[in-house]
């Protein structure tokens, strides 16, 4: 895409003014294209590793249209600044797509963000997207990345839905494996992305359903994680120690289902799903095959919207790793050997925290509480987690205030902690601390 120099001009003084335009689109009945933005500045920092981790101003675009049987959609948005360890000019299209509507059936093409799964931030059906876990912004949401692909939806009746989904081209999530520091002697190349090719691709297929007694959906997902580990590249103790890792991704089969039943005031949700690996025993970057579940209650207290959740994730044809030992320290080759084992073990390990394998079962609660003032002036959430088995926890607290209808500042804050090594003691050193924006919406 070529941009003319008045047209960058204009984007570098709306960036330069540290304010984003969020421009989330109305549809229109009759098919009329609505704009609309923001324009906004974001300032992260206070973590342990650096007291400014990232500060940029950016331009956001939404341009959409309703009515039927033409649709498209365009989320667009351009920010510069400092990112997380570099200076950088991005433009990042998140959705970009155009499509056929009608009363039976839906097909679209192009840039997309679809979203599966109705319990709240653990989604373990939800791997049709990928997510830049290290794009700092108060509103997570932002973190979502969409991905080229063709998604058709059919209703043979007015309750349920079949949506199908092809992605010909896999996007993997931003793991910065390199800022987590494992090691003096260790280092990260850049990941390798499978071909463009049909054999490479991913498809997904989704039976929903709606109704007012309870919502329900089933669904099947075969292609690569975008949620994925590293493997070791080399290793080499001369002429001095270093070790090489590199991001590596697999393919996997996930047969998943979700619910939501409303009780009264309270609203009892549900998901799982059944993630099935081939070459676990030989790549260690692949994970076990497991089964993952969320049970979640969502109700008021006070005026207040409080959601309990309980995680739980069971490997499948799990094993213990076994700590490499040193046979013989005046054997050079022992040396070594043991050396090369112990950077698999420690990476194996690190493989199977991400994806909480490091046990058989692996157990974990969520609480979030959140509430309006003052006639939602005000907005106020606070979210917690606590992984019972490697005895990691996070706090996030938010807020919000509307200075005006078009004008209004946000925080988030986000402390992370957990034992020695473990993936929140590393995370928790980059992407802990405070993020502030102002956004300006038109």
């Amino acid at each position: 895409m070529r941009l003319s120099g008045r047209c960058l001009i204009f984007l570098a003084g709306l960036c330069s003014l540290c304010t984003t335009i969020n421009l989330s689109a109305q549809e229109t009945p009759n098919g009329t294209p609505v704009v609309h933005g923001y324009v906004r500045g974001v300032a992260a920092g206070l973590s342990e590793r650096a007291d400014l981790s990232s500060i940029f101003g950016e331009v956001a675009v939404n341009l959409s249209t309703g009515g039927q049987p033409m649709f498209f959609k365009a989320d667009v948005r351009f920010r510069e600044g400092w990112l997380i360890d570099d200076r950088k000019t991005e433009v990042e299209v998140k959705e970009a797509y155009a499509g056929y509507r009608s009363d039976k059936l839906d097909v679209y093409l192009g840039n997309q963000l679809v979203i599966w799964g109705r319990t709240d931030g653990f989604n373990p059906t939800d791997n049709i997207h990928s997510f830049d876990y290290f794009f700092q912004s108060p509103e997570p949401d932002d973190q979502r990345l969409g991905n080229f692909m063709l998604r058709s939806r059919f209703r043979p009746f007015g309750t349920g839905e079949l949506e199908l989904v092809a992605i010909p081209l896999f996007r993997p999530s931003v793991y910065r494996y390199d800022l987590f520091q494992l090691g003096e002697y260790t280092h990260f190349r850049k990941a390798q992305l499978p071909s463009a090719s049909f054999e490479n691709g991913s498809f997904a297929v989704r039976f929903n359903v709606e109704l007012p007694a309870i919502g329900f959906s089933v669904s099947y997902f075969n292609g690569y994680d975008p949620f994925y580990g590293f493997s070791l590249y080399s290793f080499s103790l001369i002429p001095g120690p270093e070790i090489v890792y590199q991001p590596d991704f697999y393919r996997k089969q996930t047969i998943g289902t979700d619910v939501a039943v409303p009780l009264g005031s309270v609203v009892l949700r549900g998901e799982a799903a059944c993630n099935l690996t081939s070459g676990y025993k030989l790549h260690r970057q692949v994970p076990n095959p497991d089964l993952t579940g969320v049970a979640g209650l969502e109700f008021g207290v006070a005026g207040a919207t409080v959601i309990v959740q309980y995680v739980y994730t069971h490997t499948i044809d799990y094993w213990p790793l076994v700590l490499p030992v040193l046979t013989n320290p005046l054997d050079p080759l022992a040396v070594y050997d043991y050396a090369r084992a112990q950077a698999i073990y420690e990476g194996t390990l690190f493989n199977r925290k991400i994806r909480h394998q490091q046990e058989r079962d692996n157990y974990a609660a969520t609480l979030t509480w959140s509430r309006s003032f003052a006639y939602d002036v005000l907005s106020v959430r606070a979210s917690g987690y606590y992984n019972v088995t490697s005895d990691e926890f996070m706090i996030c607290p938010e807020v919000k205030w509307k200075l005006s209808e078009a004008l209004a500042v946000s925080a988030r804050g986000n402390w992370m902690k957990g034992p020695e090594k473990s993936v929140f003691d590393y995370a928790g050193k980059v992407l802990g601390g405070i993020c502030v924006a102002l956004t300006a919406q038109f």
